[in-house]
């Protein structure tokens, strides 16, 4: 295949000849979760939002085609033109549906990992129903073969459920942070639901019963569901397993927990009156919790309303519109062709997995290690250490190794120097973690982490990231010699 099909820098290592690729797009079957069914997978493989495994490979894009919304939260504050934030409700400009449009084919054209078109406001998808509707329906007709999803608060949601039905949107995510009304009133100061603003008890009421109802319908209609709830400590953190279970029980197929955003210079109410987010200790001891209730995510990124690329990378800048030509031609042969390398990549991935799981399972002890990896996709080690804007954190134990959050850190490396005074958040970032895995490091970052008790190699450097791990997991507990 071209490399110049192929974007994504991680993807340039071509599939083990000893356990053979496959070139077909039915290939990668093996890396099927075995609790996902043949074909709600089909609908979810393509996905980064709705599989870990497909955030590896694929992209995906918001429009901001949405600004208006009709609630307040008091984790919000949608500033515009701030493009150095990457949080929700953030743009770089706003949309019309025909600007959408062109944006799309321009991305889809360019971006072969593009898989999903998402409007995520950033005010609300549904109170702007006239946009979102218009953009999805010019969209579909010059790209036919992206899947289309929507975020939402939930308090229009009733009022379009069969509309998001016969456009055939099988993707939605609703956020609910709450189930008992005392806790929403803390949550929202007002809502704006028929004609009128609301506040208080009344207004998260009103709130919570359409978001129940509005899930209700959804799930009732096959259209998969993912919930967002934020975790804001304090106030709604003991809640949320009483969240997760409403949701599960009303059929909702992705539970993902996330992080209060508080910086004050965002302007929010709860950045400037000091309510704290949780620390990534925190945030994971309460995704545990929910571990057996609705399934987790634990790979969002938080993405801004105008997000384009992987999870954890924003190009939006790159496709502005005053950067856009004209007329762009949209041609298919990239994206499918990049299809048929995943397919090919997973059946190779999948084989390694099952390697990495042998040299798992030979450790008798039930021990578990928590791995920082730098990555740029392709779940491959192969991000130098000093690049990494982010890791993904992996956890190795007799449950195998598993994708249990990541953890954002400021770039302190210019020119491969690293400088002690800016070196000390990335290891306040990677508190806890006893191990990580990089393409590439430099003496200092290596002793400055040793010093804080961290393992830091590049010595798997390019492995797929489970291979890496299992690999570190068997050296360190000693029966690696059982399983080679």
């Amino acid at each position: 295949m071209s490399s110049q099909i192929v974007s994504l820098d991680s993807l340039t290592v071509s599939p083990s000849p000893r356990r053979g690729g496959c070139a077909s797009s039915s290939c990668g079957a093996s890396s099927r979760p075995a609790d996902i069914d043949p074909a709600t997978w089909e609908r979810i493989k393509d996905h980064p939002c709705y599989s870990e495994e497909a955030h590896h490979y694929f992209a995906r894009m918001h429009v901001a085609v949405a600004p208006a919304c009709n609630i307040q939260c008091n984790y919000c504050n949608r500033k515009y033109d701030c493009s150095n934030e990457s949080r929700p409700g953030v743009v770089s400009e706003r949309l019309t549906p025909e600007e959408a449009v062109r944006k799309v084919v321009a991305v889809a054209a360019a971006v072969p990992e593009l898989s999903v078109l998402g409007i995520a406001g950033p005010g609300d998808a549904l109170h702007d129903w006239k946009n979102t509707r218009a953009t999805f329906d010019a969209v579909r007709k010059v790209v036919p073969d992206i899947k289309f999803c929507l975020s939402t608060n939930g308090l229009a949601l009733p009022d379009h459920v069969d509309e998001i039905a016969e456009m055939a949107i099988d993707h939605v995510t609703i956020t609910i942070n709450a189930v008992d009304p005392e806790i929403g009133a803390r949550i929202y100061p007002w809502i704006f639901f028929d004609h009128k603003r609301r506040t208080g008890i009344e207004a998260a009421t009103i709130l919570l019963e359409r978001q129940m109802r509005g899930l209700e319908m959804l799930t009732a209609r096959g259209i998969l569901v993912k919930i967002n709830s934020v975790m804001i400590p304090g106030i709604n953190d003991d809640h949320l397993p009483e969240v997760n279970r409403a949701v599960r029980a009303r059929g909702a197929f992705l539970h993902n927990v996330m992080p209060l955003i508080s910086d004050p210079a965002h302007g929010t109410h709860f950045g400037l009156t000091g309510q704290r987010g949780p620390t990534p200790t925190e945030l994971k001891a309460l995704q545990d919790r929910l571990d057996g209730g609705a399934k987790l995510m634990r790979h969002c990124r938080q993405c801004r309303a105008d997000a384009i690329g992987l999870l954890g990378e924003d190009r939006g800048q790159e496709f502005n519109l005053d950067r856009l030509p004209e007329t762009v031609t949209y041609d298919p042969a990239p994206r499918q062709a990049y299809r048929a390398f995943v397919a090919a990549e997973r059946g190779d991935r999948g084989a390694a997995r099952d390697d990495a799981l042998r040299r798992i399972g030979a450790v008798a002890d039930d021990v578990r290690l928590l791995v920082a990896v730098a990555t740029k996709g392709g779940a491959r080690v192969n991000e130098h250490f000093g690049h990494a804007r982010e890791f993904q954190i992996y956890e190795a134990g007799s449950k195998g190794i598993t994708l249990v959050g990541h953890r954002k850190v400021d770039a302190y490396c210019m020119g491969g120097f690293g400088e002690d005074a800016t070196l000390g958040p990335t290891i306040s970032a990677l508190d806890g973690i006893d191990t990580v895995l990089c393409a590439k490091v430099g003496d200092c970052p290596r002793d400055a982490l040793q010093a804080a008790g961290i393992t830091v190699t590049d010595a798997h450097a390019y492995d797929y990231i489970e291979t890496a791990v299992g690999k570190v997991y068997a050296e360190r507990f000693g029966r690696a010699a059982a399983v080679a």
